[in-house]
């Protein structure tokens, strides 16, 4: 008799990895108590029924790359969960796809809060303010700077579910919880320039993702 366990309720599918086996690789996020602070945390899982050989380090590269790039936490049981104690799920979502596409043994550092627009050709930072606000600017002989602040400022908010600052200016954004995410705003930044791509692929995959039973996953 098969044992069930609820692993909780998954927000993102990687249904073929190419790195391992095309194994399937799900997003899970739990709900429960912190030990460290006691508080009611969001935690995030994650997992594959494959039992192929080498896929409970397949899991741990990805979760490794996942504290790097989205500056999270590791429990003891391998759970991940950010420092503010807030889900960001939105943005906890892009964090797994994109470690999910680095290849074992690729050297991961947090991604930096600047990249050159080839759009504009302008270079973007953004600047922690504090408070978890973040505010963007641009620098360089390219064109339409307002614009293309308005427009990335924008695909923050879409991808890492920010919020505006509710100020007559246009180039800030925030975290609700009101803490400091540098590295995620990190790798947001890259694909801000294109949220209107990113989300259209997001949901593309979202369409096609199945999660195969165990017993098809070898």
């Amino acid at each position: 008799m098969q044992r069930i366990v609820d692993i909780g309720k998954r927000i993102e599918l990687v249904s073929i990895d190419p790195h391992f086996h095309d194994i399937t690789i799900g997003l899970y996020q739990q709900q429960s108590i912190n030990a460290t602070t006691g508080e009611e945390t969001p935690f995030f899982l994650v997992h594959t029924y494959s039992h192929i050989t080498g896929a409970a380090d397949r899991i741990e590269e990805v979760r490794q790359a996942m504290q790097t790039l989205g500056g999270m936490l590791k429990t003891s049981e391998g759970l991940l969960y950010f420092p503010c104690g807030s889900a960001h799920q939105a943005a906890c979502r892009r964090v797994f796809l994109e470690a999910c596409k680095l290849a074992p043994g690729t050297p991961i550092e947090p991604r930096p809060l600047n990249i050159l627009d080839k759009k504009s050709r302008l270079t973007i930072t953004v600047n922690s303010v504090g408070d978890g606000v973040y505010s963007v600017a641009a620098d360089g002989e390219g064109r339409g700077a307002e614009r293309r602040i308005t427009a990335i400022a924008g695909g923050l908010m879409k991808l890492g579910e920010m919020e505006d600052t509710d100020t007559d200016s246009r180039d800030t954004v925030a975290f609700g919880c009101a803490h400091a995410h540098d590295a995620l705003i990190g790798l947001l930044l890259v694909r801000a320039p294109n949220v209107r791509i990113v989300l259209r692929e997001e949901e593309m995959g979202a369409a096609r993702g199945v999660l195969s039973a165990p017993s098809q996953q070898l």
